[in-house]
């Protein structure tokens, strides 16, 4: 019984002993990457281990790759172009026709006062096909 005791007491005094030294603390975030409040002298080493992992090549074409953007004169061309097309329509309502060429399409606006019919043909340069519009019932002002 005595050896079972000291056993028991043992046991009690390492259990105790170890609860002593066992320390609990809060857990503390501490952010690696500088854009998160890390620290700056970080941001070298996140980026040449981003740039080793990345397997893209410079070469190899992206989305947006081939996007050149416009320059100013085709902005401009457009723009004139969209202008002149708007007047020709607008003409429209006064009974003029007219032809309007750029440089992708051929647009045509035959007006038939007679028979009330209103035909818009437009024809693509590139491919020489031909689409119509017929509006019937049409009565310029």
């Amino acid at each position: 019984m005595k050896r079972h005791l000291i056993a028991r007491s043992a046991a009690l005094w390492l259990a105790g002993g170890l609860l002593g030294v066992v320390q609990a603390s809060e857990l503390v975030y501490t952010p690696i990457n500088p854009s998160f409040g890390g620290s700056p002298l970080n941001g070298t080493w996140l980026l040449g281990n981003a740039q080793a992992q990345n397997d893209h090549s410079s070469s190899s074409p992206g989305p947006g790759a081939g996007y050149a953007g416009t320059t100013a004169l085709e902005r401009f061309t457009s723009q004139l172009e969209s202008r002149l097309l708007s007047q020709l329509m607008t003409n429209i309502e006064s009974g003029e026709t007219g032809t309007l060429t750029t440089s992708a399409f051929i647009i045509e606006i035959q007006d038939n006062a007679n028979s009330g019919i209103l035909s818009i043909l437009v024809t693509d340069r590139k491919t020489g096909e031909v689409s119509e519009i017929v509006l019937s019932g049409w009565t310029p002002n």
